[in-house]
Order: structure tokens, then sequence, then C-alpha cells
């Protein structure tokens, strides 16, 4: 089994919790995706990064003296958004630790794909982001079905709990025998099940962190899952799509 998950744009340095262990599979990669954005004026960057002008100004900065092999932070702990503050990885026990560490992969517009506590810097680059490096037109196009291979020589059961803007880089590549299984995390509005983003990446990260505290081992068990007043739904889901509806509270 492999789960995966977005990134979050914001990030942080933390060189200090413990080291990182291992540098990032597709290093090479980034470092053309990092060529190629240091050809830009700041201008371009900003319009690719669609960000207000701190935020720019900050993320040229770090491109001038960014470093891929020094002052590195494991990834699991470099992410910031609310995904990963439900997962809440600084306070995982050694037990869960492994888990994520084995069955735990972060997909990344800059690094491909990563394992958790593959050493990173800041950066800002989405998947969706229309960046033209080594004769691609977008990163799509420059991943192509790299990281989809790399996935398949792993397992034949991937649980996507990535959103849709990170996980058509992966599944659309993956061979016909991986077994894909995505969570949905909803409400019941009538005949439909309404999804919020807030919500869906608070429910991601408390499933990451269920997984490791359960080591769950088949896509059966998360059927169980029951934190933040979500509960299986039996009637809406089918064997590559589980649904968990919110209960009224």
């Amino acid at each position: 089994m492999r789960i995966l998950i977005s990134p979050a744009k914001k990030m942080r340095v933390d060189t200090d919790s413990f080291a990182a262990p291992t540098l990032p599979a597709f290093l090479p990669e980034t470092e053309k995706l990092l060529a190629a954005l240091r050809t830009m004026s700041p201008t371009q960057l900003q319009k690719l990064w669609k960000c207000n002008d701190s935020i720019a100004a900050l993320n040229q900065a770090r491109l001038e003296t960014m470093d891929l092999h020094r002052q590195l932070t494991p990834a699991i702990l470099s992410y910031e958004g609310i995904q990963y503050q439900y997962m809440a990885p600084g306070v995982f026990d050694r037990p869960a630790l492994d888990y994520i560490a084995a069955h735990l992969r972060i997909l990344s517009g800059f690094y491909g794909l990563l394992r958790p506590f593959d050493g990173v810097t800041p950066y800002r680059l989405e998947m969706a982001a229309p960046l033209s490096a080594d004769g691609a037109k977008d990163l799509y196009a420059f991943w192509g079905d790299k990281l989809a291979r790399a996935l398949a020589e792993e397992t034949d059961l991937v649980v996507n709990l990535a959103s849709k803007e990170y996980s058509k880089a992966v599944l659309p590549h993956l061979p016909a025998h991986i077994h894909v299984l995505t969570c949905t995390f909803g409400e019941q509005k009538g005949d439909k099940v309404v999804e919020k983003g807030t919500m869906c990446k608070m429910a991601r990260g408390e499933m990451v962190r269920w997984m490791a505290e359960h080591h769950a081992q088949q896509a059966e068990t998360l059927q169980h899952f029951d934190r933040l007043g979500y509960r299986f739904s039996p009637a809406h889901s089918r064997a590559e799509h589980y649904v968990f509806l919110k209960e009224d509270i």
C-alpha cells in the first residue's frame, strides 16, 4: 500500500528535529526545474506563482540562494498546510513514523514524488503551474509517467488522498493492475455529496494519522475511519471509491 497526498504551499525550515536521511529520488529533474525558474523575470515568476508582492519577494529570494543538497528539512516536517496540521507528524511515535516512512508518498510539482523523510528546501511551484521546462509545455508533460512508474514499482494498491490537481499527475499513467482507492470526505446535500475544501484537507490529514496509528495494510481497513464526525457510507461507496459522510452533530 502507498498513500498519496498533496503538498502545501506554506513551508518551513526545521533542521533541528532530526536530519533528513535521504534525498528526493527525482533530484536531477528538480535541478532542471530550478534552472528554468531562474531564467524567469520577477514579473514572470509572480504571474506563475499567482501570489502577492511579499510572497513573490520571499520566493524570489529563495530561488537565488536555493541549495538542493544542504540545510534540508524532512518533507513531512516542512509542509505547514491544514492537512499537515491535522496529521501532526511532529508528535508521531516511532511505530507511526516507521509506518509513514514505508507507506506515505507526497506529490510535488517541484520534487515529483517524495518519501516523508526526503530532505527538501522551501519552494513555490504548484503542479498546475504553467511552467515550461526541458521541452515540456507544463509540469504534467514534464513529469509524464515517471511518477506513476516509480509508484507502480513499490505497490499494487494506491490510496489516493491527493487533490485532483496532484493526483492527475499520477493516476492516468498507472498500469491497469494497480488498484487505486480514492477517498472522498463530504456532506449529504439532497441527492449529492458535497465536499468542502478546508474540511477535506482536515480529514485527509486525520486519515493519514489514523492509518499510521492503526498500521493499516488493507483497503477494507479504511472503512473503520471515524474521525471529525465522518463515517464510511456503504451506499455511496465502491471498491475503487470510498465515501465518508460527515454526520450531523
